[in-house]
């Protein structure tokens, strides 16, 4: 009897781990853009002081990261492009995008703005509140300036 009851007992506790769904490396997240936990890093050297990047998922040296992107309000981002295209929520502030050939678009707060690859662009964070920008990269997050820099 002690034989069937140790039997009973296993299957009663491994049947339902054989059934389970597998644990992902992954785990949901949500972040505010004055979120604590958040690690701010330097822009590329080309940008100004002043902008910090916040990697939100994802490695930004492989496809498929989100980051957020800050700068002070009345703040220039110099003409660049990107190998990636990128897809972008304005978060906080009002955000000016002048993409190369192309008439500029004024971003207000919850804004959904395309930026196609290796099309070279510049923006203007206006006076007022900071400019926090929610980007998804389709490839590695890069940033090229469009011209060379000013010595």
């Amino acid at each position: 009897m002690n034989r069937i009851a140790s039997l009973a007992c296993a299957i009663f506790f491994l049947i339902p781990t054989a059934f389970a769904e597998p644990a992902g490396p992954e785990s949901s997240l949500a972040y505010g853009f004055e979120d604590p936990g958040l690690q701010w890093g330097p822009c590329p050297a080309f940008i100004p002081d002043g902008c910090e990047i916040a990697v939100l998922h994802g490695d930004p040296a492989k496809p498929n990261a989100d980051v957020f992107f800050k700068v002070p309000a009345d703040f220039t981002i110099p003409d660049h492009w990107h190998t990636s295209a990128e897809r972008m929520v304005l978060v906080s502030g009002k955000l000016t995008v002048m993409y190369e050939g192309q008439v500029p678009v004024t971003l207000t707060p919850g804004t959904y703005a395309y930026g196609p690859a290796r099309m070279p662009h510049k923006a203007h964070c206006e006076k007022g509140d900071p400019c926090v920008l929610f980007i998804a990269f389709e490839g590695p997050v890069d940033a090229t300036p469009a011209s060379p820099p000013a010595r």
